[in-house]
């Protein structure tokens, strides 16, 4: 595993794939800087991130390793449903419903982009339930 210090704001340079591919924990972030963020995720067969929405952030996701199935739209109850595998990157636009479940038979290891910043610096959420826990306890 390729050891993440979040260094953000200060200049940095790392191999993001490298990142991606060693991550074993849920979310990590890699770089927080004051109007950018860089993650790393890792989300087991058969999860998901959860369906959510971002109101002030643009978000950049792309996959690694692994088979997702993508689904975006303006509602809960207006997604549309796309396949996507290594290489593929996926663009959130700000307001949009979003998801990304691991469909494959191996952990699906993304990097995503937030602008701004949606996680607090030096986050690390072992597993998806940390990830919520905490997510609560900033609202």
């Amino acid at each position: 595993m390729t050891e993440i210090i979040d260094n953000g704001p200060a200049p940095t340079i790392t191999n993001v794939v490298a990142a991606a591919l060693g991550n074993t924990n849920y979310r990590e972030t890699v770089w927080t800087g004051n109007n950018l963020q860089m993650t790393v995720m890792s989300i087991e067969p058969g999860h998901d991130i959860g369906l959510e929405v971002h109101d002030t952030h643009d978000q950049f996701i792309r996959i690694e390793e692994g088979f997702a199935k993508v689904s975006m739209g303006p509602a809960q109850d207006q997604l549309q449903s796309w396949e996507a595998n290594s290489s593929d990157a996926v663009f959130v636009p700000a307001g949009t419903w979003h998801n990304l479940e691991c469909t494959g038979q191996v952990t699906l290891k993304v990097y995503s982009i937030y602008a701004p910043p949606q996680h607090p610096h030096g986050t690390v959420h072992v597993t998806q339930h940390d990830a919520e826990v905490a997510e609560a306890a900033e609202l």
